[in-house]
């Protein structure tokens, strides 16, 4: 057994595992099936202690930590070569206190997890339209889901988080403790240590919302698009959309050829959301309208479907500024050239609360920008390339609508410049010098990672 086995074993009240032994091969293994990585040493952490105890080993011995909650990302970061993987999965516990209209969640909970507990009391906070997406990652890149454009993103809504530092030392960081801290974290994507508790806002919403999908041939691709702009360009915070393209979901009778799926959710009132979502219900060619009152917890699964773990994923995603005909046209032409069925191009629709927040309130850069837009080639049995290619010939040619950079939550492996430009670089340089405070040999480096300047 490696020395740094050995010495985490000394009090380690979770499961240690190394190569060779039973189970790690699918305790390495992460959502994203083209990431294949093997970590020195597995830290299965069961609490807090366990927690502080690794991130001190893996410093003693000089390995690098990845943290791994529920495993999701884009990138595969939850895994690594060589180093420790501090893993969290097992830590899912969530406390939701109604009264005060909190939810305190461990870093292994997913969003279909966190959704159960809240919806109980009719109560929600924004996260992503994934239930199998973790709530760690999701919250430390910014968070755009369902209810953004109500009530802003993921990281907007964290009141409070306890952090290991890469010295050993647990903190709690807010608005009032460790302020600096708590900024970085909110969009910094886990840079400045292992967050073991959540503690969100939550909001009235449910059991039941009004919400669903239309669908639009692709042929009026461009027509359909400057028309759902120009309504959210007005639409009230309450209405959040966003546009899905290719091979229709969620409705059996419809031909399997490429459509536009605008789908839609309402997060007040339904009869007032009904009055609202209208003209979008109306747009020339609909073919389906599954807008309905449905159950929040099942409407948050609805994407669910072609996104599960065990298929290789390559992604690109650029916030943009721009979606004039010129954007369209050239939107137009990649949605065109989709390689399978199985790759996706989505257009998100943002403003609303995400715009209201402060520029320097948290990490996550693009407040203003009201279009985001990712691609995602996706196979399992056929060969990687063609996915790939398309991929970046989509994000190639949109890049000249860009509000000029990524969103970290869908970012894949793309070199440090493209991290620089994900916030920005006079917010980036803020963020160096936190890293620098906190972690300065750059122990949490599997990530998109912040350097610090040393």
């Amino acid at each position: 057994m490696a020395k740094a086995a050995m010495a985490l074993a000394e009090g380690f009240r979770g499961e240690i595992l190394v190569p060779g032994d039973d189970g790690y091969d699918g305790a390495r293994a992460v959502w994203n099936a083209a990431v294949d990585r093997r970590p020195e040493v597995i830290a299965r952490c069961t609490g807090v202690a366990d927690v502080l105890q690794a991130v001190v080993v893996a410093r003693e011995h000089g390995l690098a930590a990845a943290v791994r909650g529920a495993g999701h990302s884009q990138a595969g970061l939850g895994t690594t070569d060589g180093g420790m993987l501090i893993d969290l999965s097992g830590m899912r516990g969530v406390r939701v206190d109604p009264a005060r209209r909190i939810a305190r969640a461990q870093p292994g909970v997913t969003w279909g997890l966190f959704d159960h507990e809240t919806q109980a009391f009719d109560l929600a906070t924004p996260g992503a339209p994934y239930s199998a997406a973790g709530i760690a990652g999701v919250t430390l890149g910014g968070g755009v889901g369902w209810l953004a454009r109500a009530y802003g993103l993921t990281c907007d809504n964290l009141v409070e988080a306890d952090v290991v530092t890469a010295e050993g030392r647990l903190l709690t960081a807010s608005s009032a403790s460790h302020p600096e801290l708590f900024r970085g974290l909110r969009g910094g994507g886990g840079n400045f240590g292992v967050v073991t508790s959540f503690t969100y806002r939550l909001h009235r919403v449910g059991p039941h919302v009004l919400c669903g999908a239309v669908y639009v041939p692709a042929e009026l691709l461009a027509p359909t698009v400057a028309a759902v702009r120009d309504f959210m360009a007005q639409a009230p915070d309450g209405v959040t959309v966003g546009i899905e393209f290719g091979r229709p979901r969620g409705v059996a009778h419809l031909p399997d050829r490429p459509m536009l799926r605008i789908g839609l959710c309402w997060s007040g009132r339904a009869d007032r959301g009904r009055e609202a979502v209208a003209p979008l219900r109306a747009l020339p060619g609909v073919v389906a309208d599954t807008v309905q009152t449905r159950p929040y917890t099942l409407w948050q699964q609805m994407l669910d479907p072609g996104r599960g773990a065990g298929a290789g994923n390559f992604g690109r995603s650029e916030f943009l500024s721009v979606l004039d005909d010129a954007a369209i046209h050239c939107l137009g032409e990649q949605v065109a050239t989709m390689p399978s069925p199985e790759a996706q191009l989505q257009l998100a629709f943002l403003g609303g609360a995400v715009a209201r927040v402060g520029p320097e309130d948290t990490a996550y850069t693009y407040r203003t920008a009201p279009y985001l837009l990712s691609a995602t080639g996706r196979w399992t049995d056929g060969p990687p390339e063609p996915q790939v290619a398309w991929v970046r010939r989509c994000w190639q040619a949109m890049r000249q609508f860009s509000s000029g950079g990524a969103y970290v939550n869908l970012m894949g492996q793309e070199g440090q410049a493209r991290v620089v430009e994900a916030y920005g670089l006079a917010k980036y340089e803020r963020l160096v010098a936190l890293k620098d405070r906190y972690d300065p040999t750059n122990l949490f480096r599997v990530n998109q990672n912040i350097r610090p300047s040393g």
